[in-house]
């Protein structure tokens, strides 16, 4: 899977159904692995400093064909 499939995805909680925000990076570690999605919680704020969120891996629940199920109270 490539980025810019991950970044058409909505990212969606779990717990309420809302959607968290839209992926703008990756952490990958040592190994290659990718560790996180950074996210941009709200694109019309951009410019009011630091708008960016960190989804852990262990908080992804299902990455679907439209949507990233994610877990923000784990």
């Amino acid at each position: 899977m490539y980025l810019s499939e991950l970044q058409n995805k909505d990212i969606v909680n779990i717990k309420d159904g809302k959607k968290v925000g839209n992926i703008v990076d990756v952490t990958i570690n040592n190994e290659g692995q990718m560790t996180s999605l950074i996210i941009q919680k709200n694109k019309f704020n951009f410019f009011r400093g630091n708008n960016d969120d960190e989804i852990r891996w262990n908080q992804i629940k299902k990455i679907g064909e439209d949507v990233i199920l994610v877990d923000t109270n784990n």
